[in-house]
């Protein structure tokens, strides 16, 4: 197939960029490179795919380049388009919220025009398990997000998903919403709790903890890399899924296994951070009955392998 794939720099877009190459695919890959974090980190990101066989690059912004990026879309005729590209983070999103507008919606309305364009068969958007607001400690289904969202990024996202709906039947193509929990691994984003924590550690500084007991269901990068490829088998016109472990992990848990790689670690508790949740917990019973996702890395493999690269990588994170 050929397949565009917006913010191929990023973390989950360069595994996915080289996973998709490595399968035959023909690929296109347009990155702003916003300096959320580190640009030369992202293009370091860009020459680690290039292990995997040749692409296509674009530094183009869907929204500052947009005549640019509607004339690549045209040209290169996707079959499959795979919007990644977005600014991360819910503490940022507090401090710059018309920036999540800008990057997380009107940035994808853009993508999803220019699919329908270039008549792509199908788009797949990146969304995430903050859509569901703050739901304790219970599965989150796909039907279980109702608005009632605790950060503008949540908010930006789920007002992006509705563009989505509205598109797919503008266009007629297939769209796939996969909302993603919490991704970790080699390369993982600086700003992430686990890539933070072990670089700290690395470092031998104290880590900062916020709030207590709570959880998230960690998703190892290949197996959402995984789950996104599985998106090509959808058969309705428009679905949501999610793609997470199904196995949420208390940061007590957390903390017990990177003392366990860093038995003199220190680390400092405070108050829970505003915007953040409780708990993320993924019914992933969909994504396995329609896509036939099935993730297989265990939290503890996971986080030791990451532990590993990052030892190896010291530069890197």
């Amino acid at each position: 197939m050929k397949i565009i794939v917006t913010g191929g720099a990023g973390f989950i877009g360069s595994h996915l960029s080289s996973r998709l190459i490595k399968e035959g695919h023909q690929v296109l890959i347009i990155d702003e490179l916003h300096p959320y974090y580190s640009v030369e980190r992202k293009k370091r990101q860009l020459e680690m795919i290039k292990h995997a066989g040749e692409f296509s690059f674009y530094q183009k912004s869907l929204i500052h380049h947009e005549g640019e990026v509607r004339d690549l879309f045209h040209l290169f005729k996707p079959d499959t388009v795979i919007h990644l590209a977005a600014i991360p983070g819910v503490p940022n999103s507090i401090l710059v919220p018309n920036e999540y507008v800008d990057y997380d919606i009107k940035a994808t309305i853009n993508a999803l025009r220019f699919a329908g364009e270039a008549g792509a068969k199908q788009f797949i958007f990146a969304s995430s398990s903050s859509v569901y607001g703050d739901q304790q400690n219970i599965p989150l289904k796909e039907d279980m997000a109702n608005g009632t969202v605790v950060s503008p990024y949540a908010a930006a996202k789920y007002g992006a998903e509705a563009f989505c709906h509205a598109y797919s039947t503008i266009y007629d193509y297939k769209v796939s919403i996969l909302r993603f929990f919490t991704v970790y691994g080699p390369w993982g984003r600086p700003d992430m709790a686990i890539t933070k924590f072990i670089k700290q550690l690395m470092a031998d500084q104290e880590i900062v903890v916020f709030g207590s007991k709570t959880a998230r269901d960690y998703t190892y990068i290949d197996d959402c890399v995984s789950g996104i490829i599985s998106a090509f088998q959808q058969k309705d016109q428009y679905a949501i899924f999610n793609i997470g472990s199904g196995s949420p992990i208390l940061i007590e848990e957390l903390i017990k296994q990177l003392r366990g790689f860093f038995p003199g670690m220190r680390v400092k508790h405070t108050d829970f951070r505003q915007g953040d949740v409780q708990s993320t917990w993924a019914d992933i019973s969909k994504a396995k009955g329609e896509l036939g996702f099935h993730p297989s890395m265990s939290f503890t493999d996971g986080l030791s392998r990451t532990i590993e690269w990052a030892k190896a990588h010291a530069k890197e994170i």
